[in-house]
Parts: C-alpha cells; structure tokens; sequence
C-alpha cells in the first residue's frame, strides 16, 4: 500500500486544519507542512490539538501524536527533597513580565539527545505576537532580579498548552511548571498540554492520553471563556515556598 504523504496547508491562515485524526504513525503525529505562523493559524492549531514542531532549514510541520503527554493540573509531582528545598526557598513566581527572555532561555537550554533548538527566530517572533493578543503566557521564577527557571505555552479558552521550559539553577522549571498547575488548578483549569513524553516529565507526573480522549476535552475546554489578556495582576507575586506543599 502506497504510504499517504503529510498534508499540504491551505495558503489561507485562517483556513481549517485536517482531522488530526489522519496524523500518520510513522513519524508519530505528523499531520501537515506548509503555511504560516500567524496568530490566526496558530490558535486554530492548537484548537484543533495541533502544534507546530520543526528545525531550522526544516519545512514548517505540524504535529498531532498518539498518545498526547499531558498534567493533570491537580496532579503534578515534586519529589520530597525538592519540596523540603522549595520551604527555605526566596524565589518568587510571576507571570507576562519576561515572555521573551524565557523563550529565549528555552531555546538555548541543553537537551539530551536534542542538537539544536525548534525554537527558531521565527517561532519566537510569531509567539511574541500570541503574547501581545493575551494568548502566549510565561511564568517565570526569580531570585531577586535573576530569572531562574520559567515556563511558556498557549492559553485559549479554558485550555493551556504548554511549550517549553527551562531552568538556569537546578529545580527552575520543576517550580514554574508546579507553579502554573496550581494557579491554573485554582482557576477550574484541568489539564496542561506537554505534547511529547519524556522521562523527565513523567517522573513530574505526566499522564499518556489517547489522542480521541485529549482532542475531546480540548475541544470542550477551548469553547470556555476566559479573557485574552496579561496574567501579570492576576497572578501577581506567588511565593515558590507555597509550592512545598504540592
């Protein structure tokens, strides 16, 4: 059998995403190439449960895998030892007051078996932009006037969808993607989208969910309101020593 090809996007930004139900297998998730990185195409991307994933030189692609990782916004995990850390601990969360510098700091965080970054001055021009509507969000964590650790992704609806994240002192990131689960917890938010797994991420408590589960609950939690706006005022200054009890 002749094996079917990607998708060829619409020129159109606003035009629709194929069914992601179509992602091939083999590379996992790959949905479509082409297009653009306009606001319009990627919020309809990611309420379709789509993202863009792709490598300097690299066509623009366009991902949906199966099964998706994602956190429980309740159920995120910070070992004993980390949370003894996090008592002590003077660092403080806030949100929106460096969304570039974080996604600058994730680009050129080392990965294992990663060379290079997705992350590419493209991306970050066109998610500059989803900050400027109110729908890219950082949260960051800072000790005194250094930034230590951070988190970015997408919000629409109800509906977080997670990026990357990156630590400049050890435990940075495990405190920003523990500090988004509990605000967006408290806010009625159920889940947050970590597109890939990784070992890392389950020993936080990542979850594996089939692809019909995750495109259901997005579907419903993207219709929700909530604002396109900064969360600066909303978050405010959370102290990392809450998290201790996470």
């Amino acid at each position: 059998m002749r094996r079917r090809l990607p998708f060829l996007l619409d020129p159109s930004a606003d035009a629709p995403f194929p069914d992601p139900r179509l992602a091939l297998r083999e590379p996992d998730g790959l949905l479509a190439i082409g297009g653009d990185l306009e606001p319009q195409r990627l919020l309809n991307a990611y309420r379709a449960g789509v993202f863009p994933w792709y490598s300097q030189g690299q066509p623009l692609l366009w991902w949906s895998p199966d099964p998706r990782t994602v956190f429980g916004t309740d159920r995120v995990h910070l070992s004993a030892r980390f949370r003894r850390q996090l008592r002590t601990s003077n660092w403080v969360l806030r949100a929106d007051t460096a969304f570039a510098q974080v996604m600058s700091a994730c680009a050129h965080a080392p990965r294992p078996g990663q060379d290079g970054t997705w992350i590419t001055p493209r991306m970050l021009d066109a998610y500059t932009a989803l900050h400027r509507l109110g729908h890219a969000h950082s949260l960051e964590v800072w000790d005194g006037q250094a930034l230590v650790g951070g988190i970015y992704g997408v919000a629409i609806g109800q509906m977080f969808f997670g990026e990357s994240m990156f630590s400049a002192v050890s435990g940075g990131s495990k405190a920003a993607l523990a500090g988004l689960a509990r605000i967006l917890a408290g806010w009625g938010w159920p889940l947050i989208d970590a597109q890939v797994d990784s070992d890392h991420l389950r020993r936080m408590g990542a979850e594996q969910w089939p692809r019909e589960r995750f495109l259901a609950l997005v579907d419903r939690q993207v219709a929700l309101d909530a604002p396109a706006q900064a969360w600066t005022a909303r978050i405010g200054d959370l102290a990392a020593s809450t998290l201790a009890g996470v």
